[in-house]
C-alpha cells in the first residue's frame, strides 16, 4: 500500500482553486496595468460617462485588451488544473 499518496477531496481541491481566482485575477491585472489595488477596484466601478459631448472611458482601449487577455490565461490555468485532476 502507497502511503505516499494521500486521497484528494475533489470539492474541496475545486473548491480552493476557484476562491484564489479573484486574488489572482487583481493582483495581474494590477501588475500588468500598473494599477493599485484601490485603483484596481476604482477602474472596476468606473463606468464610461460623456463629459461637453465628449466620451470619457473607463478603461483605455490597451486596460480592455489586456484585462480579456488576463481573464483567459486564468480560465486557461483553471481548466488545466482541473482536467488534471481529472486525467489523474
Amino acid at each position: 500500500m502507497n502511503t505516499n499518496k494521500q486521497a484528494t477531496n475533489v470539492l474541496l481541491a475545486l473548491h480552493t482553486e476557484l476562491s484564489k481566482l479573484p486574488v489572482i485575477f487583481r493582483e495581474q491585472v494590477c501588475e500588468e496595468c500598473n494599477f493599485s489595488t484601490p485603483t484596481f477596484y476604482r477602474k472596476m466601478r468606473g463606468i464610461d460617462r460623456r463629459v461637453d459631448g465628449k466620451l470619457i472611458p473607463a478603461l483605455s482601449n490597451a486596460e480592455k485588451q489586456k484585462i480579456r487577455e488576463i481573464g483567459e490565461g486564468v480560465t486557461r490555468a483553471l481548466s488545466a488544473s482541473i482536467l488534471g485532476d481529472v486525467e489523474k
